[in-house]
């Protein structure tokens, strides 16, 4: 059943959230890739080689994680259905990407057990991102 009408406050609350929050993301992307640097002067050898380690695929699938994320937390200020898939594609890649950071490359030996903290939260709000967009939807928020 679905209705149609105005989104409570609540749902403009999670979607500007949302919107900063992958807007945080895009800024971490975007300082790994053009700060490299600066980062490397900041790790000890075991933690610089894993960061040297990084393949392409999973830089890409970063890259891909948090725009995705961006663009469909514009679809639910929109108000857009297309919100959903993006939200879908932002996760599996950040999945993809933290598959390898966590359980591929030598990270948690290098960084320790608290590596697995962020990932666990950015799949979890994904998840969450995923199920408000498609409950926004079947109610009518979404167009």
């Amino acid at each position: 059943m679905t209705t149609t009408g105005k989104p409570p406050i609540s749902f403009w609350v999670v979607s500007v959230i949302a919107f900063v929050w992958n807007l945080m993301g895009v800024f971490n992307y975007l300082n790994q890739a053009y700060n490299q640097e600066a980062i490397l002067e900041t790790l000890d050898q075991a933690q610089r080689e894993v960061f040297e380690g990084i393949p392409a695929w999973a830089t890409a699938a970063f890259a891909l994680a948090v725009f995705s994320g961006t663009i469909g937390s514009i679809g639910l200020l929109l108000r857009k259905k297309w919100a959903r898939p993006f939200f879908i594609v932002s996760f599996v890649t950040a999945l993809a990407q933290f598959i390898h950071w966590l359980f591929i490359s030598d990270a948690v030996a290098a960084f320790g057990s608290s590596t697995y903290a962020m990932p666990l939260l950015i799949l979890a709000i994904g998840l969450y991102l995923i199920s408000f967009s498609k409950r926004a939807a079947t109610n009518g928020w979404l167009k």
